[in-house]
């Protein structure tokens, strides 16, 4: 049985079950935004050629025939890219179809007809391809990642000033430890996610378009007087896109590969913080807001389950594995090219939608936390033994003998250390007065450093 393509028959579930939640990536990764962006570039591309003075043979455009041009690119819709294929399907070859495309719809504009044998001229398919690849990663960072990416980390800084000064007991390597409060915590992934988007932005966007095998042999071949290298980056620099000026046949991909790295450390950071959270929901140090009508358990009803954080910390893996792969694979080609980054590239847009439906998710959780004043306090009080770190530091201070091996002998494994079984040890102690005072007035609420300065101090 061959079922019709929809959402329920879709193989990905990125255009099933997900479909609505990234549809906004198809403008930039689907086969339709590669083949519009292609004719794009192919238009820049003849335009550039037709202002070059050097280039008699070509005459340049009136500002009415380049404006209806590009109005035309613009305009083109899922149907026109339908017309591609078709012509794809004799060619079968993509770019040739994109170029015949052209010639085939604007042969009533005069100018361009006249001109059509200056389409895709001393290009080779990846001086197209590199440039509509990095204009499609270039749109989609600076309109979709980084925004959402921001979003969270705005979302993050708010929490952590929120909860600033709100006490919370620390584990490491799962066990009781120093407290800290639940917004230095938080703020602790947000100056992370900081630096991290901040690297996601500093990546260059290289391209180029200097032929068959980077040495711009067509080019010079016709036009030999012309200086092709500096006209190649104008036209790339015009693109908003930054010049590689050494390439074999493919840019070399390590700009993507930088830029595939730094979003799959992004999304290592908050898996990390989507396990966090996950275990702090576990012990009851947030609570998170119900929403009528939606169910936790299918047989448990009290429960609410943490499944936005679930959801992200799964998605952010697949989309780790595929962008390690896209970093790893798409810097190596045979010699000066081979085939297999092109069907690597396609799958750009798969690993930033994981990407996206996992910052989505996480969102849709944080909006959701509230903080557990009662058992972050409750938790704390129980840990009373958490002072042996300060006392036995102080106890240094003065010198005394074997001021850790005493408190280790007093608490270490022991359990049942109360506030008043502390206090009363700290009351023996060879301290000065005001000491021995300042030493009474800590609790494992009070200890915790400068975590609420530190927690204030933070920005997105």
């Amino acid at each position: 049985m061959s079922l019709p393509h929809s959402p329920i028959t879709a193989l990905s579930p990125l255009d099933g079950r997900y479909a609505t939640k990234v549809e906004h990536l198809r403008e930039f990764f689907s086969e339709y935004a590669l083949i519009k962006y292609r004719l794009h570039v192919e238009v820049e591309w003849l335009i550039a050629l037709s202002i070059e003075p050097a280039i008699n043979e070509l005459k340049p455009f009136s500002a009415d025939t380049i404006r209806r041009m590009r109005e035309r690119i613009t305009a083109f819709t899922p149907a026109d890219a339908e017309r591609v294929k078709a012509i794809e399907a004799t060619t079968n070859h993509d770019v040739k179809a994109v170029e015949y495309w052209l010639g085939e719809t604007f042969q009533s504009l005069a100018e361009v007809a006249a001109a059509k044998s200056f389409i895709h001229f001393a290009c080779t398919s990846e001086d197209i391809n590199n440039l509509s690849h990095a204009l499609m990663l270039s749109r989609a960072r600076s309109e979709c990642l980084l925004p959402v990416l921001r979003g969270t980390n705005t979302k993050l800084a708010a929490l952590a000033h929120e909860h600033a000064a709100l006490p919370m007991l620390s584990h490491t390597h799962g066990q009781p430890a120093s407290p800290t409060t639940l917004g230095k915590e938080i703020a602790n992934v947000s100056a992370r996610l900081s630096r991290a988007t901040a690297a996601i932005q500093s990546v260059q966007i290289l391209g180029k378009i200097n032929g068959a095998v980077g040495n711009y042999n067509a080019h010079l071949s016709a036009y030999p007087a012309i200086d092709w290298p500096a006209f190649a980056k104008r036209f790339v620099s015009d693109l908003g896109l930054t010049f590689n000026p050494y390439t074999i046949q493919i840019e070399p991909h390590d700009y993507m590969a930088e830029l595939f790295d730094a979003l799959a450390r992004t999304n290592t950071i908050l898996i990390d913080l989507n396990r966090d959270i996950w275990g702090y929901i576990g012990k009851g140090y947030f609570k998170q807001r119900t929403k009528a009508g939606e169910i936790g358990s299918s047989t448990m009803p009290h429960k609410v389950n943490p499944i936005d954080f679930e959801n992200s910390e799964g998605n952010l893996g697949l989309a780790n594995a595929l962008l390690r792969h896209l970093s790893e694979k798409l810097p190596i080609s045979r010699w000066q090219r081979d085939l297999t980054d092109s069907t690597v590239l396609r799958n750009m847009g798969v690993a930033v939608g994981y990407s996206l439906l996992a910052y989505e998710s996480l969102n849709r959780g944080l909006h959701k936390l509230e903080a557990n004043p009662a058992k972050l306090a409750a938790d704390l009080d129980a840990q009373w033994d958490l002072l042996a770190e300060p006392v036995q530091t102080v106890m240094r201070k003065y010198g005394i003998t074997n001021a850790y091996e005493q408190l280790k002998d007093l608490t270490r494994g022991k359990g049942g250390i109360d506030q008043e079984s502390m206090q009363a040890f700290i009351r023996t102690l060879p301290l000065p007065p005001d000491e021995i005072e300042r030493l009474l007035t800590l609790s494992p609420a009070t200890y915790t450093g400068l975590a609420a300065v530190l927690a204030a101090d933070v920005r997105a």
